[in-house]
């Protein structure tokens, strides 16, 4: 079975390759996998060239490894909360602490509202109640005057009888006057006779 398997990859490559290309990819099909395997065991190939042999060397040659991971290069939550733990700690603490501050000017203020309104509602009760008071006692005096007038009445009756007494007396009067000086002219017709 892996002499099938290599059989179609030195097949796929001369199909795709040319010249050059294709005797050259010829050539590496043609290594040992174990020998190629060994050489290369990350499996991939750093384009930087040939490293040297010595392992003091070939470690500072050694291919680097990306910073991506397999998310596409999204940063993993760890990364992204470890280093800016503090400032974040740092900044919504001071957000909660202004949020505090502003919550409670809020509420202060609502409060100082409240109280006013509370004021201004005993003030106005009060003035109603001196409001109340004072209409019941101007009630009280109207009722007391209605009684002293009820009790006038008859007084009031016997005033209004003697002054239509006194106007027909009065025109009694007019009339004896009137009648003295008819009287007196008769009288004074008859003495010069």
């Amino acid at each position: 079975m892996w002499a099938h398997v290599t059989w179609l990859k030195q097949n796929r490559n001369k199909m795709a390759a040319t010249g050059d290309d294709a005797a050259a990819m010829d050539s590496i099909s043609r290594a040992p996998t174990t020998h190629s395997a060994a050489l290369n065991p990350a499996g991939t190939s750093s384009g930087q060239g040939e490293c040297p042999v010595d392992a003091t060397e070939a470690a500072a040659c050694a291919p680097k490894r990306p910073h991506t991971n397999s998310d596409g290069g999204v940063e993993t939550a760890e990364e992204a909360v470890e280093p800016a733990e503090p400032d974040i700690n740092e900044l919504c603490t001071d957000m909660f602490e202004k949020m505090a501050i502003f919550l409670q000017g809020e509420l202060t203020g609502t409060c100082e509202d409240y109280r006013l309104l509370e004021n201004m509602n005993k003030l106005t009760s009060l003035k109603y109640m001196e409001m109340k008071d004072i209409s019941i006692n101007i009630s009280r005096n109207l009722q007391d005057l209605n009684n002293k007038y009820a009790s006038l009445q008859p007084y009031l009756d016997q005033i209004n009888q003697i002054e239509e007494q006194v106007s027909a007396l009065e025109q009694a009067a007019y009339k004896l006057d009137a009648y003295s000086k008819k009287l007196e002219a008769r009288f004074k017709k008859l003495e010069k006779r």
